[in-house]
């Protein structure tokens, strides 16, 4: 069976590939960010700043990241919090945020497909540039954080 499988994938190439999909709501988006912050956990660069802050408390910011994406793409009610101050205390650099979001875009792309896949990883790139673009702000002393 195997082996004719193998022969009709030169021609049907779909019988061997794994469909993707897009993201559909609530358990597609858990997959997404349980899967990014695995990668984060083990990561060289990331681990040390995310493990610091989360070492015991990994479950509730998980919970929290369901909530802000499904507010994010979907506009469901629930999320609340600042995620810009979150970050505003943490030493991070562009280096991280590139970082961050090339794992964040991999985690999206390895699971799904479609609109709405396409807008988390815009919405990514927007909140990583701004989240830049305020922290170098406060580093010249321009702005003060909004709490």
């Amino acid at each position: 069976m195997v082996f004719l499988l193998s022969l009709l994938s030169d021609y049907i190439p779909e019988i061997t590939m794994q469909t993707k999909h897009d993201i559909r709501g609530i358990e597609d988006i858990k997959l997404m960010v349980d899967e990014f912050y695995a990668k984060v956990q083990k990561d060289e660069l990331l681990a040390p700043i995310f493990n610091f802050r989360l070492s015991t408390h990994w479950t509730p910011h998980l919970e929290k990241m369901y909530t802000f994406w499904n507010a994010a793409l979907f506009g469901v009610k629930g999320y609340n919090g600042n995620p810009f101050m979150k970050h505003a205390t943490m030493e991070i650099n562009e280096e991280h945020f590139k970082h961050w979001l090339n794992l964040f875009n991999e985690t999206i792309d390895a699971n799904f497909e479609g609109p709405t896949a396409e807008d988390a990883k815009k919405r990514g790139m927007i909140m990583a540039n701004m989240f830049q673009i305020r922290l170098k702000d406060l580093e010249s002393g321009n702005k003060k954080p909004i709490f």
